[in-house]
């Protein structure tokens, strides 16, 4: 994992918020996906704020992609925003 990469969460009554910072590879995405697994499964929206991620390595891209597609039917909508967000394709 990039030695620079957290994750803040919090919770609400039926949404999940997470922040990430840092830079985002393999290891991240995988951190990535255990939290969403760890803590997403009963919240009805998920909110993961891409603003402080500072670089964002093609191959962490494509391990959050392709561990999502096989759980997004366990998860409540994800929904990416922040300045980063166009570069996690969830569809």
């Amino acid at each position: 994992m990039a030695s620079n990469f957290q994750i803040f969460s919090y919770k609400t009554k039926d949404s999940l918020h997470l922040k990430l910072s840092g830079d985002f590879d393999g290891s991240s995405a995988h951190e990535l996906i255990n939290k969403l697994l760890e803590h997403g499964a009963d919240c009805y929206q998920i909110f993961i704020d891409t603003n402080d991620l500072r670089t964002i390595h093609p191959f962490g891209g494509n391990v959050f992609e392709n561990k999502f597609a096989s759980l997004k039917k366990q998860l409540g909508q994800l929904l990416f925003i922040g300045q980063n967000e166009h570069k996690f394709a969830t569809d």
